[in-house]
Parts: structure tokens; sequence; C-alpha cells
């Protein structure tokens, strides 16, 4: 069990790239994927553009707190803290942004088959794995 301020952060990426706290990798988990992300200013890109055909995952947001504005093949969803709002089919094009400072959004994925993370691995190079024990 990790607070997620205590799970460490992908080292900063991009000027203006959410903080990202890599659940899936911190915690070893093998057969969904699970991430953090935190829009500490309110305006960041916490889901960039992009859609799942390719892995075929159906992936699940839910706004831990704050704000986020979701864009699900062109239709525009405000969600605030306590929303959950799932994307099964794998074609639908989504995105989200933080409206709000502060905005953290948990993101799981996974598909019907085995699962395979999407992530470059050199992202992680430098953040510890936690005890899974």
């Amino acid at each position: 069990m990790s607070a997620i301020d205590a799970i460490p952060k992908v080292p900063e990426g991009e000027a203006g790239d959410p903080e990202w706290h890599p659940l899936q990798h911190f915690l070893g988990l093998r057969t969904f994927g699970a991430n953090v992300f935190v829009g500490v200013r309110g305006d960041e890109t916490l889901v960039a553009e992009h859609d799942e055909r390719a892995s075929g995952q159906q992936e699940l947001y839910v706004v831990i707190d704050g704000a986020a504005e979701f864009t699900l093949s062109g239709d525009r969803v405000h969600a605030v803290r306590g929303t959950a709002l799932a994307v099964t089919d794998p074609s639908v094009v989504r995105s989200a942004v933080a409206v709000a400072p502060g905005t953290a959004l948990l993101v799981v994925g996974a598909s019907d088959g085995p699962f395979s993370t999407t992530w470059d691995a050199s992202h992680f190079a430098q953040v510890p794995r936690g005890d899974t024990g």
C-alpha cells in the first residue's frame, strides 16, 4: 500500500506535462495498466488525444481531485472530483485536460487478451519499484 504522493514520479518530460505517478510500474502490475496524472497548474493535458484500436484496451478514468474536460470522439464531457468515466469502445478518440489546479486523474486500462503495456520502458529508468510483497 502506498499513498499516491509517495509513489515516485516519472521525471519531467515536456514543459507543461502533468505529474505522472506510474502505479503500474511501481506496484508491479502485470494484468492491467494504471497511472495517476496530476495537473498542478490546472491547464495541463492529462490524456493526450488517442484511441486504443491497436491495443484493444478499454479505459477507466476516475477524477480523484479537481476537474477535467474530456473529449470523446468530439463530444465534450465535464468531470469533477468523484466522477468515473469508462471508454469501452477502443475506437473512441479520447483526451482529457485539467481545468482546475491540482486535478488528479486515475487512468486504468486493460484489454480482453493478455495485457501488454504500451508505455516505453525508458520512461521508468529512474523510477524505483515499490515493495510488492
